[in-house]
């Protein structure tokens, strides 16, 4: 199982009139309601974390884990799409990522980006899509993990 995870406007609140308060290592700090979250679908369904964000290469894969580390976070595993040098969109991203069909069957995506809203039907519906000013939340847990538990060839 894999979560497919944003960062900013998922477990950063995005306001566009503030900076996210940074934590002494450097990156924003999360939010403690999208921790929370995130702990708890981690926790009922042992998912893997696929990075989506434009941040995914800003730091190395051991960072990660520290950065998540710090923030409260446990995850077994912690990949990310490949750097995103022709500048795609997120959509062109994930949709590159799904047609190598090197992926798991059981997946969430977990984002703010409004053009993930035109995915194929079958990939929209297991888009759980926040709200930038608010980010990811425990009204979003069980949605992602009953998108978690049902196989791509059932939803």
């Amino acid at each position: 199982m894999t979560i497919l995870l944003d960062i900013d406007g998922v477990m950063v609140q995005a306001k566009s009139w503030s900076p996210a308060p940074q934590h002494e290592d450097g990156f924003s700090m999360f939010s403690s309601k999208a921790v929370d979250a995130l702990n708890s679908i981690i926790n009922k369904t042992n998912a893997s974390i696929l990075l989506t964000t434009s941040h995914k290469n800003s730091f190395s894969i051991s960072e990660w884990y520290g950065i998540f580390n710090r923030r409260g976070i446990q995850v077994g595993k912690i990949d990310r799409l490949p750097q995103n040098q022709n500048r795609v969109s997120r959509y062109q991203e994930i949709m590159n990522w799904y047609s190598k069909g090197d992926h798991v069957q059981d997946f969430v995506i977990i984002d703010d980006d409004k053009s993930l809203n035109g995915l194929p039907e079958h990939l929209k519906l297991r888009l759980i899509s926040t709200t930038p000013l608010v980010g990811l939340t425990n009204e979003h847990v069980s949605k992602s993990v009953s998108i978690l538990n049902t196989p791509l060839e059932l939803v």
